[in-house]
């Protein structure tokens, strides 16, 4: 295998990279700017702008990859909405470049994707569900879904993914998990979410499942999240508890005091039948991985 990842800075993508270093697979690592992941050796970096297509030709071309994992998205759900034109250049063109530029190489493109392509009625959603994307981000992971999924001879993979949480080095952007630790730390006054359901995810076990998918040549959509969902204020609870630090300062709300400028799903969380019977996926509980923060 030879696989180019995207996004290779942020927490996803220097997982992926940190377990391809130790599985000694062959890689290279692009991203935006310089490399900010010390775990990257210098020489497997490449910055590469995945709004450019002639840069993505380029790098591709040079490095002559199997697989693409595509990490690199415009994931803040609220900026999205108040930006519509620079999410759909992100999280829709750059898809679509990247892709054919993958059809056009016989090269496996896998795309990372979220829970919030559904609209969060039912819960505990399998592949096969139907996505009813409510903002403009979630329409654009579904646009970008569908350019892959109607690629004639595109050899693909589809990650969907749920509150990706972990630590990584220099950040663009923080995480629940960690916020709400430093938060309760720091006995800082909380006021958190109860009617919003997710199952979050270590990013560990996300980069584990991606590249197990490539290592198995396996095509179409795979749900990888954490075992278990729960409400906002329940995940809080529960590092709390964790960590032997009071609630007393967390006060509970719900949504519609926050006035977000985008929809969210009240209710998601996967069915991972799939990844656990074809990729042999075991995810971490909540509270073993808050041992290894």
């Amino acid at each position: 295998m030879r696989i180019l990842v995207t996004g290779s800075n942020g927490l996803l993508g220097q997982k992926i990279i940190r377990q391809l270093v130790k599985k000694n697979v062959t890689f290279l690592a692009t991203s935006l700017g310089e490399n900010r992941n010390d775990a990257c050796p210098t020489e497997l970096y490449r910055p590469m702008d995945i709004t450019n297509l002639e840069d993505i030709a380029q790098v591709m071309s040079a490095f002559k990859p199997s697989h693409v994992i595509h990490t690199a998205a415009m994931t803040n759900v609220d900026a999205c909405e108040l930006n519509a034109a620079t999410c759909q250049k992100i999280n829709v063109d750059a898809v679509r470049y990247l892709a054919s530029e993958c059809q056009k190489m016989g090269v496996h493109f896998q795309l990372l994707s979220t829970d919030f392509v559904f609209d969060g009625e039912k819960g505990n959603y399998a592949e096969e569900d139907q996505p009813n994307p409510l903002s403009v981000y979630a329409r654009s992971k579904v646009e970008g879904e569908k350019l892959v999924l109607h690629m004639p001879h595109l050899n693909y993979s589809i990650v969907r993914t749920i509150i990706v949480y972990g630590k990584g080095q220099n950040l663009s952007r923080s995480n629940i998990v960690l916020w709400a630790k430093d938060a309760l730390q720091k006995g800082q006054e909380l006021t958190i979410i109860d009617d919003q359901f997710r199952a979050p995810t270590w990013a560990d076990d996300l980069a584990w499942a991606c590249i197990q998918i490539c290592r198995q040549n396996e095509q179409g959509i795979f749900h990888i999240a954490g075992p278990e969902t729960m409400s906002i204020f329940a995940l809080v609870e529960r590092i709390a508890k964790h960590y032997h630090l009071p609630m007393s300062q967390v006060k509970r709300t719900d949504s519609s005091t926050l006035n977000q400028p985008a929809v969210r799903p009240p209710k998601t969380g996967f069915n991972l039948s799939k990844a656990e019977k074809v990729l042999g996926y075991r995810p971490k509980s909540l509270e073993e991985t808050l041992d290894l923060l």
